[in-house]
Formats: C-alpha cells, structure tokens, sequence
C-alpha cells in the first residue's frame, strides 16, 4: 500500500475521530470514497441507531462502482438496528476495500471481511491499525476482554497532592484544564467515583460542554454517574439525583443494603448489588456490570483510596494527571493509597502524551499491557 492509500486511510481516521463524543456503545468509524486517488465521499458513524460510516460516505458519492473504501473498522456483516455495510459496499460496485482493523464483535470479526472477499472485493487489512485501535482502544476491550476501558484522572499539586489535610480541592488546576476535563469526560460512557468524594464534594459529574466547543455535530449523551457507596451512605438529597442523566449506586449485596436501597431508588438512583472483595466492592464485578450496560470506556474521578484500589487491583488501562505548577506539603492528601514497599515493587507507567494547558501540565501515561 502506497502513498495515497495512506493519506486516504488518515482522512479516514479523522473522521472516525469525529464520533468519539457520539456513537457509544457503537465504534467510532470513518470511511473515504475515493477513485483514482481522488476522494468522491466520505463520512463518519452517527449515533447509535443512526447510519454507519459506510453508509454516509456512499450516500455522500456518486458512481462508485470500481471505487476503493477505506474504512477504519472493519464493515459490518450483520443486521442490527441498520443493514450490513459490507452489503452496501458490494451494492455500491466497490472494487477494492482497504480497511485498518478487524471488527472484535463476535458478531463480525472477519465475517465482513469474508463477504466482501466472496463477492469478489479486493481486501487490504492493517493500514494504520494502531492509530484505528487507538481511537475505538474502549470497544476494543469490551468486546476482547469484557470489561471497558479504565481511565484514572488525577489533578495534583507538583509534590504530588489531590487535597489539604482537611479535604479542600477546589481548585488546584485553572479553568482552562478543568476545561479539558470536560472534554476527557465527554469522551467516556460512565465517571465513576467514590462516597467519601460524593460526600465530600457532592459533585454534579456531568458534562458541562457544548457541541460547538468539541466541534460535533450529533448531540452528546451524558455519561452514567456510577458512585462506589459499598454501606449506602449517599443521601436522597444528592446533587446528582437532579441532573440530567443517569446515577448507579454499587453497594455490597447484604440485606442491610437492601433495606436501604429504596430510598435511593425514590430518589432517582438505579442500586445495584456487587460481591464483595475483601471488605470493598469487587471492581472488576463493577466493570463487567458496565460493559453489560454498553460502556466502551470510563473514568475514574475520585480520591486516593477508590482510584487506588483501581491501580491495586490491576484495573487501570490509562492514567490522566494534571499538574498544578503549586506546592502543598506533605500534610496534604496523596494521589493513591497504594501499599508499596519497595522500589521493585512499583509500578511501572509509559508516557503516551505531555502537554501544557495554560499554566498546569497534562500528562498521560499507561501501564505495560499486553493489548
């Protein structure tokens, strides 16, 4: 694959990137039309229920037939809430599709591939997988290891502090970074966070964001709050309970939680009942619960002892700090609990992404997994 494919199969991904906001629990796909290295249409996936990326760049083009397709996720085979895309593309006369990743929905994975390949359609597959992983990484790993994608965000002091001894938080970072939060959030199908921060903060956990500001066009969901409450101490009175949106209380599954539940539900809450390990909520039981619901990705915005246990527990796909260039000494509140003894025993973190919002630093990093 040359030169031209792989300027196509870019514009592609960015159009796919154009749906990242939108099209959960769907993929974000895009796909470019093109003849002779001319593009003749393109278009994104719209959400869910809404056409496939496929489908908007055919409806978008004219005289395709011998055309080449570049998509980003390999075409559906499938029929769901639209048609087969790999039927469209065979309708349409496409003679050659180029497509970057194959589909890990057990429902095509590689069955659109094969359909294409049967009615005589020329298959390229890998052109710049990792960036189309990158992009649909929450999808990805719902569908290949059944839970979402777990992000961890963190805004922090430079020596490394989340809150005074006392609790107080608001604010470490300036409106500008809060601001990218807003955008990180908008991202992600759930925000989870603890009781002791609900109770704390009573946060509104909502995205406070506009269309224009992300430059979509399809109107964004709110994510589904999902507070970690394992004795249901949340109040009724919950600033949550009166924005737009869904809130899922966890608790332990015991009758003490279940006598208190209704209170809760009365107030617009959906309880639901984990196993317990050790004497906290099972996380990863909360995380395939998640991905039952749909959630391709999540973030995790709460304090020490819940955002460690992510990291403890193994849980944590990717970490978000942003730091405040401000120091608040060691009698302020860490970042994590984390029972660490030694300095072989750390844990080991990549930086995938450094870059400055106004005056603080946003840094992204992952731990080494193998997918």
């Amino acid at each position: 694959m040359g030169t031209v494919d792989r300027e196509m199969m870019s514009r592609a991904l960015q159009l796919a990137a154009k749906g990242r906001y939108t099209t959960a629990p769907n993929p974000a796909v895009g796909c470019v039309i093109a003849i002779d290295g001319a593009v003749i249409g393109e278009g994104y996936t719209r959400p869910a229920g809404g056409n496939h990326a496929e489908v908007e760049a055919l409806d978008s083009s004219s005289n395709t037939s011998g055309a080449t397709a570049y998509v980003t996720l390999e075409p559906c085979s499938h029929e769901g809430k639209t048609g087969p895309c790999a039927d469209a593309l065979i309708a349409a006369g496409i003679a050659r599709v180029v497509i970057a990743c194959e589909d890990p929905n057990p429902e095509v994975a590689g069955a659109g591939i094969k359909k294409l390949q049967d009615a005589g359609i020329e298959v390229e597959l890998g052109l710049l997988e990792d960036q189309a992983r990158d992009i649909n990484k929450g999808f990805i790993k719902r569908h290949e290891h059944g839970t979402p994608w777990v992000t961890v965000k963190m805004a922090a002091s430079l020596d490394g502090r989340t809150a005074m001894a006392s609790g107080q938080s608001q604010w470490i970072t300036t409106p500008a970074a809060r601001q990218d939060v807003q955008r990180l959030r908008a991202t992600c199908c759930a925000i989870i966070t603890g009781i002791g921060t609900q109770l704390m903060d009573d946060p509104s956990l909502t995205v406070r964001i506009t269309n224009a500001d992300l430059g979509v066009e399809d109107p964004m969901r709110q994510p589904l709050r999902v507070v970690v409450d394992s004795q249901l101490q949340m109040s009724p009175e919950a600033r949550m309970f009166s924005q737009p949106g869904d809130t899922l209380v966890a608790t332990l599954d015991d009758a003490a939680q279940r006598e208190k539940a209704s209170a809760l539900n009365a107030a617009g809450a959906e309880v639901i009942f984990l196993p317990a390990l050790g004497e906290h909520i099972d996380l990863q039981a909360l995380l395939v619960e998640l991905a039952g619901r749909g959630c391709n990705k999540v973030l995790v915005e709460a304090g020490a002892g819940l955002a460690g246990a992510f990291i403890a527990e193994g849980l944590l796909d990717e970490l978000v700090c942003y730091w405040a260039p401000k120091l608040f000494g060691n009698e302020a509140r860490p970042m994590f609990n984390l029972p660490i003894q030694t300095i072989d025993a750390h844990l080991a973190l990549s930086i995938q992404d450094i870059r400055r919002i106004a005056e603080d630093i946003r840094v992204t990093l992952r731990p080494d997994k193998d997918y």
